[in-house]
């Protein structure tokens, strides 16, 4: 498992890139981060409604709520287009802190 600190600053990054690819419910997006690190990295629950509730407040992401299923109402997740220029930019930032730390730590980090 990788520390939650480390990851803590792209965390923001890693919601608005599953939600461009579609929209999600709080579940499902922490599911799909456990999925895609295969367990290396499980968001808590607290930690990812906390996240979602400052990307709404940014109107970095919208919700709504969806069809009434077996477990109830479930509330959706989408980027809005102001997200996706954040994203963006985010991505151009991480691409130039990766070219720092091969600067700095070259073969270390292969």
């Amino acid at each position: 498992m990788i520390s939650s600190d480390i990851i803590r600053g792209h965390i923001d990054t890693i919601i608005l890139k599953l939600l461009s690819e579609r929209d999600m419910y709080g579940y499902e997006l922490a599911n799909e981060i456990k999925t895609r690190t295969s367990n290396q990295f499980d968001i808590k629950e607290a930690t990812l409604y906390s996240v979602v509730q400052r990307l709404e407040s940014r109107e970095l992401i919208s919700s709504y709520t969806g069809e009434k299923t077996h477990g109830g109402q479930r509330r959706y997740y989408k980027i809005t287009p102001l997200g996706k220029a954040y994203y963006r930019e985010t991505i151009a930032e991480w691409k130039v802190l990766q070219d720092i730390m091969r600067a700095i730590m070259g073969d270390d980090i292969r």
